[in-house]
């Protein structure tokens, strides 16, 4: 098994805290790897194992008609005064889940983990019912660190075109060429489709929600708005109607195929509603769905340089600069950076295209060029312009 060492640290570091471990993202990301990694710590630290109660809820093992059966079954395990530590893996599977696991939070000596593959884990009646008694852990596929750490290769450029074409899923390291990469991604992407957008959504026409998908895939890190989908979809012969748009962006989203990022007026200081913008949570997908036309290099590299952020814990949106637009504008507690992306900027123009956008920002938090150029890093009037495979591994 890969360590995801930074999740697993996280978990460590709440441990026998009184919240509940929310652990969500795509599957196939490695979240019931991270469990068993997380199981194997508390066995190294003198844990016995029938204090560890661990249920992989897409089993057959564990078809438990609803939440009572469920809580009925982890209560009786539970046989002493002593630390338990409970593990329900895709617990949305269970209708109202969300009782369980109240139930067996407030029990005092049972520490709770839950997994789950669809952003409706963290909404509606679970956020209210267990409001303030969660911690989220957000997890993702590979990061290019990670991905470079496991194959140890001192070549980045190579490693990077094989991670933006044989997928960051971590079950694509065993995975021989891309071929094999493609047929697993398109079984994965069928695997999201029935289990968590179809059945979920109530959604009948798969053809068309496969169409919508493929034109998000096709315009990954372009400002898009529901009506701009809706009628370009209808303009090639696919009539559907904007809610029906707004549904499967909803769900696409929840099931975390994409990622919707808002615009931020950097001047006016306030968010806007529209000129949103998506980026895959796997780039490797769109290969799955589209093959490689229409691949725009540009786009993907700022696909991966947002997935780093969330990564590294910023919030991120798009900047509006009166005309002007930053690719990234990122906050966290420590404040404000801004982030310029492109393929290269070698070209006198582009760079002075990628400048000015960053120039006429009218404070003094930090500012960053970020290309695939492989030159010594520059610093222009406080502007740092660096190699972004060495920004990703930093």
């Amino acid at each position: 098994m890969l360590e995801r060492k930074e999740y697993l640290e996280k978990l460590k570091t709440w441990k026998d805290k009184d919240l509940i471990k929310v652990v969500t993202g795509i599957r196939r990301c490695g979240k019931s790897t991270l469990f068993e990694l997380f199981i194997d710590f508390l066995k190294q630290s003198q844990v016995s194992e029938d204090h560890i109660i661990s249920l992989n809820l897409e089993s057959p093992e564990y078809d438990f008609k609803n939440y009572r059966e469920l809580y009925n079954y982890v209560k009786s395990q539970i046989t002493d005064n002593n630390n338990y530590y409970v593990f329900l893996d895709e617990v949305q599977n269970i209708e109202e889940f969300q009782k369980a696991v109240d139930g067996l939070y407030i029990i005092k000596n049972v520490d709770v983990y839950i997994t789950g593959s669809n952003a409706f884990l963290l909404s509606g009646e679970l956020a209210t019912l267990l409001s303030g008694r969660y911690i989220e852990i957000k997890m993702l596929p590979l990061s290019f660190r990670e991905y470079v750490n496991f194959y140890q290769e001192n070549n980045l450029e190579k490693l990077y075109l094989q991670y933006i074409n044989k997928s960051s899923f971590p079950y694509a390291l065993n995975l021989d060429d891309v071929s094999q990469v493609t047929s697993y991604l398109d079984s994965l992407y069928n695997t999201i489709l029935v289990k968590d957008i179809l059945s979920r959504k109530k959604i009948s026409d798969s053809g068309m929600l496969k169409s919508v998908t493929e034109f998000m895939f096709s315009t990954i890190g372009s400002n898009l708005s529901v009506k701009k989908i809706a009628d370009t979809l209808t303009y090639n012969g696919r009539n559907i109607s904007v809610h029906t748009v707004e549904t499967y962006l909803e769900a696409l989203t929840e099931s975390y195929i994409f990622n919707k990022v808002s615009r931020y007026d950097i001047k006016g200081k306030q968010y806007l509603q529209t000129g949103d913008k998506y980026y895959a949570t796997d780039v490797t997908m769109r290969y799955a769905l589209l093959g490689n036309k229409n691949m725009d290099l540009g786009h993907i590299l700022e696909n991966i340089v947002y997935l780093e952020l969330i990564r590294r814990g910023y919030k991120v949106y798009i900047g509006k600069n009166e005309e002007k637009e930053v690719d990234f504008v990122a906050e966290n507690q420590n404040g404000t950076v801004y982030f310029q992306v492109a393929y290269t900027v070698r070209d006198e123009k582009t760079l002075q295209r990628e400048l000015i956008a960053l120039q006429t920002i009218n404070n003094h938090y930090p500012k960053y060029i970020l290309t695939m150029d492989n030159d010594p890093e520059v610093d222009y009037d406080g502007i740092r312009k660096m190699n972004v495979l060495e920004w990703l591994l930093k």
